[in-house]
């Protein structure tokens, strides 16, 4: 019974732990076909499993786990068009190969690269029809708690700053571990850091931002339950940490994005200010998601939700992918309006790799989840 097995284990599920069923859709279309002809044909393996005592459309794997006390973040499938041709390309293995060769086969290969996201997104329209299997990512809702928090920064010869920005940080949340991943080749910024009580990881010689952003995502989700992130600079205003934490631990969102442009801030020149509207207005309708800011450099994190995915830092533009992606796959993404100050020391903006950086993850977001950002709240 998978209701019970789910039952069973649901209480060693850690906090926000994530589940995923897969079951195979005793509706596809193989099997309309056979009930049509007469047959409900069992087999060893497959959709008609001779060790199943249930079989489940999408509808009822759907009550299952809702029945089991999860939260459905996503339902994606395992496509039914061509899977006949398994067997064909079985055959061409030879007698007394290895069937795991199917995955080294060329034949394999090539539906692989060529015909399986094109049988992702036809099986997408009509999944009920054309799954073999229906998978579905699901957790334990989230409950109201006070949560281990992180405030991480990306600390690059910020000696005049850094210092000033830890004090407001503990203003703000006195408990909260203050994490540096730092570049800094010039000056001291490490050791201030350090001597204040953060926690400082070197990434020296430079990577970037994305690879620095990554470190610190990982870093502070593999020993906290939250995490909050800002710029080094006093452009993002510590006082919000308090309102980013509750909107997580009191009102169950998983993402905060602070938007700096839904008007026009002083402090940032007109061409930053149309080249953030236009990304948001691509990113709106390119994938349905109503964000005014995707470039935000202060957010807030559950960081159950960064352990679900495997974030690329490689490049610049990094901020693109840890907004879409969760917005895009069934997570509550909450954006509210924050003031953008002036900034203390140099930028280390890279404008055109940006840009270019910002298109590429814009288009390489299309497969990702689904297109309606039905969990994006506007505050």
């Amino acid at each position: 019974d998978p209701l019970a097995v789910l039952c069973r284990f649901l209480p060693h599920l850690e906090e926000d732990g994530h589940v995923i069923v897969s079951l195979p859709n005793v509706a596809a279309w193989p099997v309309r076909l056979g009930l049509l002809a007469g047959r409900f044909d069992y087999a060893p393996s497959g959709i008609l499993d001779d060790s199943h005592l249930r079989f489940f459309t999408r509808a009822s794997a759907l009550r299952l786990v809702e029945r089991a006390g999860l939260e459905v973040l996503r339902v994606e499938q395992n496509p039914m068009l061509v899977r006949a041709a398994k067997e064909l390309i079985l055959s061409g293995l030879g007698a007394g190969d290895d069937p795991t060769d199917l995955a080294r086969s060329l034949p394999y290969k090539a539906y692989h690269a060529l015909v399986r996201p094109l049988e992702d997104v036809v099986a997408s329209r009509a999944p009920g029809l054309l799954a073999f299997q229906h998978v579905i990512v699901a957790r334990k809702p989230p409950r109201p708690r006070r949560m281990r928090l992180t405030v991480g920064m990306l600390t690059m010869d910020e000696e005049e700053s850094v210092g000033a920005m830890i004090g407001e940080i503990r203003k703000a949340a006195p408990d909260a571990e203050i994490l540096c991943v730092d570049s800094s080749t010039r000056d001291r910024t490490p050791e201030i850091a350090a001597s204040l009580g953060a926690r400082v990881l070197r990434q020296v010689p430079p990577r970037g931002h994305g690879p620095a952003m990554e470190l610190l995502m990982y870093s502070a989700a593999a020993r906290s339950e939250l995490l909050i992130y800002l710029d080094c600079d006093f452009t993002y205003p510590a006082e919000n940490i308090p309102e980013l934490r509750r909107l997580v631990e009191e009102e169950g969102a998983d993402v905060v994005n602070c938007a700096r442009t839904r008007s026009r801030p002083a402090a940032m020149p007109v061409p930053n200010y149309l080249a953030n509207r236009a990304f948001a207005a691509m990113a709106h309708a390119m994938h349905g998601i109503p964000t005014s800011d995707v470039h935000s450099g202060m957010r807030a994190y559950r960081c159950s939700v960064i352990r679900a995915f495997d974030f690329d830092g490689e490049g610049d533009a990094l901020p693109i992918d840890t907004l879409l992606f969760p917005a895009k796959c069934g997570y509550r993404v909450v954006e509210m309006p924050i003031d953008y100050n002036e900034r203390v020391g140099t930028s280390k903006l890279r404008k055109l790799a940006g840009t270019v950086w910002t298109m590429i993850r814009l288009l390489r977001a299309l497969p990702v989840g689904d297109r309606l950002g039905d969990r994006y709240e506007r505050r």
